[in-house]
């Protein structure tokens, strides 16, 4: 299972086995692999404002 991470925003949640097609970031990238400029694709917010989801959120 992949580790999720949740935007502090606006609760867009990034998943690692889906990517990010806003981006054009393929399904199988880690968080920790994420450009960083990238932000996220609802609200804009920075990686600083994602937090790690724990397996008990999944």
């Amino acid at each position: 299972m992949s580790i999720r991470y949740e935007c502090r925003i606006c609760w867009h949640v990034y998943d690692p086995a889906e990517g990010d097609d806003v981006w054009q970031i393929p399904p199988g990238t880690p968080f920790e692999d994420l450009p960083e400029n990238w932000t996220c694709p609802t609200c804009e917010a920075g990686k600083d404002k994602f937090i790690r989801l724990g397996e008990d959120d999944a």
